[in-house]
């Protein structure tokens, strides 16, 4: 379901593209179910935030029940849902919260 505003990924391919493809932005990809109620939620504030954002970055969902995406969620060792990882310039940006 996920996000009528916000594109959702579903084949490798297209993360890939997403990745390779969004240039001198901060490209935020939501790794998530589109009926997972934190998931709704977190769509709806990427959502209503991401015209605020879209000068400097570039929002869209994954969807982790797609086969080809557990490629990613093995690599970025995704266990909580949802999850949010950055890219800038194609590079995996790490971020301590801590």
């Amino acid at each position: 379901m996920g996000s009528a505003l916000l594109p959702t990924l579903r084949l490798k391919s297209e993360v890939d593209t997403a990745i390779r493809d969004t240039l001198d932005k901060v490209l935020v990809l939501r790794f998530g179910r589109g009926i997972d109620a934190a998931c709704l939620h977190l769509d709806d504030i990427l959502a209503r935030s991401s015209w605020d954002i879209s000068k400097f970055a570039t929002v869209a969902l994954v969807d982790m029940d797609s086969e080809e995406i557990q490629v990613y969620i093995d690599y970025f060792d995704i266990t909580l849902v949802p999850a949010t990882i950055f890219f800038f310039n194609a590079h995996h940006m790490k971020m301590d919260s801590g």
